[in-house]
């Protein structure tokens, strides 16, 4: 009976997700971000994953989490480097992406939005929709670092409000002693 639970679960998961089965194992081997906790199927179009030459492999929701483990792992060698392409939320190689920095889009866990394609065309229809340069992997990943102060304490700022507005919401919260 479980399995036969298990067996509908996975369908309806599947079948309602716009990633395919084979994209989407991903996220279900590595639901969250290894950094931030964020769901990496929900930011399947930003999501990243890195396979490292001694077999490790560290998931991330975005850019900005992936140049923090690069960061931190300054002796490990990544083997892969894999990023959802924007459109198609599929894992491609992010050396051979075509990226997008900047535009009007918000971006994951960064200020300064940067995007993935798997095609030049999908990458200069973005473009020409929501704005932004046309950069390489090297470029995008230079930005990340360039804007990893602000972004690390816009995202503190965001966590400490949301914090605080959780505990004045309960504070508020009538209590009913007896």
């Amino acid at each position: 009976m479980k399995s036969i639970i298990f067996l509908l679960l996975m369908g309806t998961f599947f079948f309602s997700s716009p990633l395919s089965a084979e994209q989407a194992k991903d996220t279900l081997i590595y639901p969250a971000c290894q950094y931030c906790g964020m769901d990496r199927h929900k930011f399947a179009h930003s999501r990243m994953l890195i396979e490292y030459d001694d077999g490790s492999t560290v998931p991330t929701c975005s850019i900005h989490c992936t140049a923090i483990d690069l960061a931190q792992k300054i002796n490990a060698t990544p083997a892969a480097i894999k990023v959802g392409d924007y459109d198609t939320k599929e894992l491609i190689a992010a050396e051979g992406a075509i990226w997008i920095l900047g535009g009007d889009r918000k971006g994951v866990m960064s200020s300064r939005p940067k995007w993935a394609f798997s095609s030049d065309a999908a990458a200069a229809a973005f473009v020409a929709t929501h704005g932004g340069n046309i950069v390489t992997f090297d470029e995008a990943m230079k930005a990340s670092y360039a804007d990893m102060d602000s972004d690390s304490k816009s995202i503190r700022r965001k966590r400490q409000n949301k914090k605080m507005e959780t505990m004045e919401h309960s504070n508020m919260t009538p209590t009913h002693d007896h």
